[in-house]
């Protein structure tokens, strides 16, 4: 197959072109900037070099491709992030109109379920929505939970402060999901023959709690009574504002993680029954944190 994959350099999209190469498939490795170029040439992909929110570029890209892999790049330096997520999704679905591609496997998120109160994660129900509206085609939506590398953020508090600290935390379970186990899952999709009509498959990669996963950090960081304390909203929006990041960051952020707090980002995954897949645990994570932690 000839395969079109965005964000081909990214911390999914290079794991996954990787699988890609390597059983045999053409992929073509969508980036920004003609200098990524030779990296995508390294590992045997074709680069193609333009902007997710180019509807001619995506076009373009699409129209030589079985198959795509599409992602809504994180930006947040955007006004309005639910406008940014449905103007890429709308470019997308064009382009996929157009180009007559079948099958696509789209990176969403748990919470996509809902469309209001998880903050970021409207864009991804929104982007869902869109793209269920293509008739005849073949999509799954990866709904990945807690991405790992996020809990990198906290690095900088724990070493100024000895605590991570957010509006949820304590005993709230979190589905944490590793960029590894969703690449793989995205594999399986794009080269299965049996996936048909409009899906959703959920990865989880580990299931703990906030508290769980400070122990974790903890032990491996030297810090073994490492605490994960939960803040107010308003604690929260003061120290978000105190950092100069936009209206639209803080209460995107402050949604989301209530919507972690009250349980309702989960409620989905929980009521369709989903188990644990993925293969890289807590464990797992807390050691690479440790080496991000001592280089920080």
């Amino acid at each position: 197959m000839k395969i079109a994959v965005t964000g081909s350099l990214g911390n999914i999209g290079k794991n996954l072109t990787q699988l890609l190469v390597k059983s045999g498939h053409e992929v073509i490795g969508i980036v920004r900037s003609p200098e990524k170029a030779l990296e995508i040439e390294s590992i045997a992909a074709i680069p193609a070099i333009g902007s997710v929110d180019d509807p001619e570029f995506l076009l373009k890209t699409f129209s030589d491709a079985d198959a795509v892999f599409a992602m809504v790049p994180p930006n947040y330096q955007v006004v309005n992030s639910r406008a940014y997520y449905n103007s890429i999704g709308n470019a997308y679905a064009d382009a996929i109109k157009k180009s007559g591609v079948k099958k696509v496997v789209n990176i969403s998120s748990w919470g996509a379920h809902l469309p209001e109160e998880t903050g970021f994660i409207t864009g991804a129900y929104d982007v869902e929505q869109i793209l269920n509206k293509i008739p005849d085609l073949n999509i799954t939506h990866i709904r990945a939970g807690y991405i790992y590398y996020n809990l990198f953020h906290f690095a900088g508090m724990i070493r100024n402060l000895g605590y991570i600290g957010s509006n949820y935390g304590g005993n709230d379970k979190i589905v944490l999901t590793s960029p590894k186990d969703i690449a793989e899952a995205s594999f399986e999709e794009l080269t299965s023959t049996s996936s048909n009509g409009k899906n959703v498959r959920y990865i989880a990669s580990d299931d703990r709690t906030a508290r769980e996963i400070a122990k974790e950090i903890g032990k491996e960081i030297g810090i073994p009574q490492l605490e994960w304390k939960i803040f107010t909203n308003e604690e929260v929006r003061s120290s978000m504002e105190k950092q100069g990041l936009s209206e639209d960051v803080i209460v995107n952020t402050i949604d989301l993680n209530t919507s972690i707090h009250n349980g309702k980002m989960r409620e989905d995954y929980d009521f369709q029954k989903c188990a644990v897949t993925g293969k890289v645990k807590l464990e797992d994570f807390a050691k690479e944190f440790a080496v991000y932690y001592k280089n920080y």
